[in-house]
């Protein structure tokens, strides 16, 4: 084993009374802190808690990626190879438990995993295959609903004080998932937001669950009798034996995989606002290299959800019992010294070995899209707005907990409207975003969306 400050004698498994607590307040507020705590005591594995169930926390870039990569084939993310979960030792009530009761291809393997990732990379294609008409028809779409969100904030002023989470970063991809899924758009916004109460792992994140399950499997029963140009029809063509139950599964992917979209248009907005040399880069076309930074130093998704060891297997300064869960930290793997010394920060373009959109066999097949959408929504915000002033310092802002996302709760920010703004065109063939700026208000309507109707709300409010 190797010499240094950590135990000689490790424990096969972490035990419920040693494992220390990583959901803590400290967490919430630094995790880099608590990284580079756990990282000095144990190396780059640690035994820690985890809402009351004993995990490996996996900290090292090598250790990481060497699970990722599984070239082994010791690790699975399998539930029924948890061992603890199979004999009845993790509680009933234990808040992640929806959030692995999915069980879609995140959390499978083998040939059943192979088919439903081709069906996903087909089904995906034309949305974020730049040449494909359907994803330069939804390029488009995402700069007017960017223009869109912004033009709410417009009324009230050229001038004021926003959450741009709220009021921006999170209701765009919404707007973007009811496109791809072909929701109605009032149905996809109580489908988003009960993703957020899931990965937050909440109190009612079991109850979110299930209706997420119910709405997803009427989605797909329509689908299935009504195809359309959208994401669930393209997953029926790409696998047409694909069952009711396993398509309901496979669309609560694409909100969650929006809502990490959402996390790093914030991540990026902040970077930006922070950074006036950032700012000025913006201008000379690099946002692209931008987003790669902020991926990289702030990744959303900072934890990724377990692999399970099929063997007594070495990691780090532990032996990983068969059956053991561990939890791989991205976040911690990208300030992990032995990758982190060997990149210049100071250089234009950022490494591309990190580890933001994972590696192996469950990488994220939505890079592109997410990071287009990305791109599209910080392009505008900056060419809309001259002045955009974070409202708290950049350590003081407030993060939502999870034992997953790292992602704001709001960021709040002054801004300023640009004296000429100009609003992204549609195409010919393009579809109208799901509901109009034009105050319903001024024109003496109701307000026509829930969504439309919450963010005028916020407006007023601030």
């Amino acid at each position: 084993m190797t010499q240094g400050p950590w135990p000689q004698q490790p424990p096969a498994s972490p035990a419920p009374a040693s494992a220390e607590p990583l959901l803590t307040r400290d967490y919430d507020a630094n995790p880099a802190q608590v990284h580079e705590r756990l990282r000095k005591i144990y190396g780059p594995v640690a035994p820690v808690d985890l809402l009351g169930v004993p995990v490996w926390f996996v900290l090292g870039y090598e250790e990481v990626l060497r699970v990722l990569q599984n070239s082994g084939g010791v690790w699975s993310k399998r539930l029924d190879r948890w061992k603890a979960h199979a004999t009845g030792r993790v509680p009933a009530d234990w808040p992640l438990h929806p959030v692995f009761a999915v069980n879609n291809s995140t959390f499978q393997e083998g040939a059943a995993q192979r088919e439903l990732r081709n069906a996903w990379t087909a089904a995906l294609a034309p949305f974020q295959n730049h040449g494909h008409p359907q994803a330069q028809q939804l390029e488009q779409a995402v700069a007017q609903y960017a223009d869109d969100l912004i033009a709410v904030l417009a009324e009230g002023g050229a001038t004021g004080v926003a959450d741009l989470a709220a009021q921006y970063a999170r209701p765009l991809p919404l707007m973007v998932a009811n496109r791809m899924l072909g929701f109605p758009a009032a149905r996809g916004e109580d489908v988003v937001m009960d993703i957020w109460r899931m990965i937050d792992a909440g109190p009612d994140a079991a109850a979110a669950f299930e209706r997420l399950y119910a709405a997803m499997t009427e989605l797909a029963e329509a689908k299935r009798r009504t195809p359309g140009d959208d994401l669930p029809s393209h997953m029926i063509d790409a696998k047409p034996d694909i069952t009711q139950d396993e398509l309901a599964r496979e669309l609560l992917m694409l909100p969650g995989l929006l809502d990490f979209t959402a996390s790093l248009v914030c991540n990026v907005v902040v970077e930006v606002a922070a950074n006036p040399d950032v700012r000025e880069s913006l201008s000379v076309g690099a946002i692209d290299e931008t987003v790669n930074r902020v991926a990289l130093l702030n990744p959303p998704m900072a934890n990724l959800t377990f692999r399970y060891a099929l063997t007594d297997v070495k990691l780090g300064n532990y032996t990983i019992a068969a059956g053991d869960p561990v939890m791989l930290s991205v976040a911690a793997a990208h300030q992990d010294p032995r990758f982190a010394g060997a990149i210049d920060w100071h250089a234009i373009r950022t490494t591309r070995a990190h580890l933001a959109w994972g590696a192996g066999p469950h990488n994220c097949l939505g890079q592109l899209l997410a990071t287009r959408i990305t791109v599209i929504a910080v392009h505008r915000l900056f060419k809309r707005l001259s002045k955009v002033k974070l409202a708290l310092p950049a350590d003081q802002l407030p993060w939502r907990p999870s034992p997953f996302m790292r992602a704001l709760r709001s960021l709040p920010v002054q801004y300023e409207l640009a004296q000429a703004p100009a609003p992204a065109r549609r195409g010919p063939d393009e579809t109208p975003a799901p509901q109009p700026p034009v105050s319903d208000e001024a024109a003496g309507k109701p307000a026509r969306s829930p969504l439309w109707s919450f963010l005028r709300g916020l407006r007023r409010q601030r």
